[in-house]
């Protein structure tokens, strides 16, 4: 028996021995190519790259993952008991693996088989940041090891808190989520600290499997499964019994998170920010690399660009009639259903997608699309309403913008078609017909001290078309171009009374004969370099452009930033080249400030993920800002730095020249303000192009209308009749409560009344009198001569003068007329 024994234990040892030996080289094995859990030291989750208005407004996010990364020391007790209820209870008490949990899971399982219950696992916090950091997700018998073993070593290489804090802020939520912040947003759009236990909870429940407990698709069981987390939350002690309860009997709470969740209308702006952060740092910092970013965006000049191009483009694309229809569906027994699948644009909330029910002479039937919430349901309720024919009297015209042949709704509209319709206000189920405009634009707000862009609309829609006509359009500025040839002119010894001949002009270069023109035709004999702005006269500037260089011209389109490299032919001083919305008003931004070099920018600042400034717009200087307090001491100075690329009086003058462009020039009646404006029309060949930019002491705007396919805009498309209304329209909402403000001339300068035809200094009592501003050692001429026309003349010969002798004047110009 004893032997017997001996026998027995003999064999178990060798057994036990042989197992081990097996063990040890399968763990020597699987441990060969571990992957080193030091790293998770250094890990860096991607982040989240968060855009902001100039008012800390969210405007746009940027991620592959979309995750806050939140310290473990910022997430409240209550929310980590949650978790700790839902995945691992004994996570502060285990060295990584659970192994009383092991077991108790094993014995579940083997109840569970045969039932169709599924199978419950027992993976610790610990073993999961090694499954997700460290692992693949294999199921597999060699990965459920590694991961054991990986467990072990985090657990001694880090603290509790810090494999929790890994943990919380890489696992996958659903909805796009990842880690718990961005979680707490996406589900509940707050942070961390304000969750309520059933949110916490709930949140606690998603990591097990976020399409089981989806919060639409699935919400019954996203109910049932965060109901059992607060009982484990109860059962732990961690909620007391009675909040545990009033915890259950909370509704689920969750809304889908909307674009509203972002700042309204600032999508180009957006876009226009997200190409310039990729250009800079890259799209992997971009969307990985959790960078927060402040902007120049002003939320509410924002919403007053957006309108006033908005307003222009419909109110010229209605006068061309109605184009088409959005699409056209049965309408069946529930024409809410084929109704709701077409996507409405996102971007404009005052329209609603509409079917026409019926149609008859004084109006249009409507159905309105129905609501479709996160999980694709369609609202039960059928919303109905009608279109007065007078509110849809400007689609009874053609594409041509004469009148069709349709008289009444029914020879525009059938049952069937989908359309765009606009509520009336104050008047339930009222509705006007609204569609896309062909035509498209572009609008820039500047502030032109500091280049900062305030404002930026490129198009009518960015849901439409996300092409940005402000920043990515190449168009023609046409005469708006015009002031930085006069600007070049004053800067070099010309002044706002020097006398250029508007007369026709031939231009012979290669072979080919350019015969420029006056928008419109005509000319006006010799005039003065203010009319010459204030008329648009082409004339006028191509010989101005020929007498002092078009090299000269080139160099100062440079230096405002207008072009690159311009090529120094005469058409350019037309704005035949092609440039963006940009670029001009940062043009303009130069005339405005006097003269300062400026550099455009939409973004303030970036910071990285830790909140170090790796960026900022500012490069002023200013020593004593820092002072902790006031003792007393004077306002500190900033220093600018700023280049001057333009004489300040030289900026004053054209300014003062421009004025006169709103007041009784190409703009005259257009825009109507308290403060000083100055500003200039633009428009292309055959009208393809229509331009205004101007300012006021402090603020700066663009706009250009027209279409993506140049094409000509018909009669009336130029900048004064198109776009000088919209700055108009943007101005007055962007200046209104404000102080009117003045132009204010440079010490030096002088102010002098001339003949606004000859430019000469004015006689006493002679009506067609203007003040000049003029520098020091400059003022009007003392003979009277014309850029372009041979001899002289003296006032008195020009002004008592017959016509005859006018043009005997004029024709020894070298017989142009």
């Amino acid at each position: 028996m004893i032997r017997l024994i001996g026998y027995f234990f003999g064999l178990g040892t060798m057994l036990f021995l042989a197992a081990a030996m097996v063990a040890s080289l399968y763990l020597d094995e699987v441990t060969r190519d571990l992957p080193d859990y030091e790293v998770l030291a250094n890990y860096q989750p991607p982040v989240t790259t968060r855009v902001h208005a100039d008012n800390g407004a969210l405007i746009a996010e940027y991620a592959h993952e979309r995750r806050l990364f939140l310290p473990i020391q910022a997430i409240p007790d209550r929310v980590k008991a949650a978790f700790l209820s839902a995945e691992d209870k004994n996570f502060y008490q285990h060295a990584g693996v659970d192994f009383q949990g092991l077991l108790r899971a094993i014995a579940v399982n083997i109840q569970n088989v045969g039932s169709g219950r599924r199978f419950v696992g027992a993976s610790t916090i610990t073993q999961q940041v090694a499954k997700n950091f460290l692992l693949s997700a294999d199921q597999t018998i060699d990965r459920k090891v590694k991961e054991a073993i990986l467990a072990f070593r985090i657990e001694q290489a880090y603290s509790k808190d810090k494999i929790l804090e890994l943990y919380l802020n890489e696992i996958f939520f659903g909805m796009n989520s990842y880690g718990l912040a961005s979680a707490a947003l996406t589900y509940f759009d707050k942070p961390v600290t304000e969750l309520t236990v059933a949110q916490a909870a709930y949140l606690a429940a998603l990591p097990k499997g976020p399409a089981n407990y989806h919060p639409f698709r699935a919400r019954e069981a996203a109910i049932e499964r965060r109901n059992w987390v607060i009982d484990r939350m109860v059962e732990n002690g961690y909620v007391s019994r009675d909040d545990g309860e009033a915890a259950k009997k909370e509704d689920l709470g969750v809304s889908a998170m909307k674009n509203s969740s972002y700042l309204f209308a600032s999508d180009y702006f957006a876009s226009e920010v997200r190409r310039q952060l990729i250009e800079k740092y890259g799209k992997e910092e971009l969307y990985e690399g959790g960078l927060s970013v402040r902007t120049s965006l002003d939320p509410a000049m924002q919403l007053f660009a957006r309108k006033a191009l908005q307003d222009g483009l419909i109110s010229y694309d209605q006068v061309r009639g109605f184009h088409g229809l959005v699409a056209k569906i049965e309408t069946g027994a529930d024409w809410g259903v084929p109704l709701s699948k077409i996507a409405p644009l996102r971007d404009i909330p005052e329209w609603r997608l509409a079917v026409v029910l019926a149609a008859d002479k004084s109006g249009v039937d409507i159905g309105v699309r129905p609501e479709v919430d996160a999980a694709g349901r369609i609202e039960e309720a059928r919303k109905t309403g009608r279109i007065a024919a007078e509110n849809m009297r400007w689609a009874y015209r053609s594409a041509t913008g004469d009148r069709s042949t349709a008289k009444n709704p029914t020879g525009v509209l059938n049952t069937g078609d989908v359309v765009y319709v606009e509520p009336l206000d104050g008047k339930d189920g009222a509705y006007r017909l609204r569609q896309t405009p062909k035509v498209q634009g572009g609008f820039v707000a500047m502030d032109p001290n500091t280049g900062r862009v305030l404002a930026m609309a490129g198009g009518f829609s960015f849901a439409q078309s996300e092409f940005n006509r402000a920043t990515q359009a190449m168009r023609q500025p046409g005469s708006s171009f015009k002031p930085f040839v006069y600007a070049a002119a004053l800067d070099n010894g010309y002044t706002p009374a020097s006398v250029i001949l508007d007369a026709p002009i031939e231009i012979v270069s290669g072979g080919q004969v350019w015969r420029p023109q006056n928008y419109g035709g005509g000319s006006a004999g010799p005039s003065t370099l203010r009319l010459g702005i204030e008329k648009s006269r082409n004339l006028m500037t191509v010989r101005l452009a020929n007498d002092m260089g078009m090299g000269l011209v080139a160099e100062y389109a440079e230096r405002f930033g207008i072009y690159d490299k311009m090529n120094p032919v005469l058409s350019m001083s037309l704005g035949s080249g092609e440039t963006t919305v940009l670029r001009m008003v940062s043009a303009y931004s130069v005339l405005a400030n006097g003269g300062k070099q400026i550099k455009p920018t939409l973004i303030d600042r970036v910071q990285d993920r830790y909140g170090k400034t790796i960026f900022k717009h500012e490069e002023r200087f200013c020593q004593a800002c820092n002072a902790p307090e006031w003792d007393g001491q004077n306002e500190p100075d900033v220093v600018d730095n700023r280049q001057q690329v333009l004489d300040p009086m030289t900026a004053y003058q054209i300014t003062s020249i421009m004025q006169g462009v709103v007041q009784r020039g190409t703009a005259a009646g257009k825009i109507k303000l308290d403060s000083d404006v100055a500003g200039k029309t633009g428009t292309t060949n055959d009208e393809k192009d229509a331009w205004f930019v101007g300012y006021t002491p402090n603020l700066v705007a663009g706009v250009y209308m027209g279409f993506d396919d140049p094409k000509p805009m018909g009669r009336g498309g130029t900048g004064g009749s198109l776009s000088a209304p919209l700055f108009n329209e943007f101005m007055q909402a962007a200046l209104k409560g404000h102080k009117p403000e003045k132009f204010i001339m440079p010490e030096g300068m002088k102010l002098i009344p001339v003949n606004r035809k000859t430019g000469m200094m004015a006689i006493e009592g002679d009506p067609d009198t203007i003040v000049e501003a003029f520098k020091p050692g400059t003022g009007p001429a003392d003979v009277y001569s014309v850029i372009g026309a041979e001899g002289y003349a003296s006032p008195e010969e020009i002004l008592n003068s017959s016509q005859q002798a006018k043009d005997a004047i004029v024709n020894g110009a070298g017989g142009l007329f």
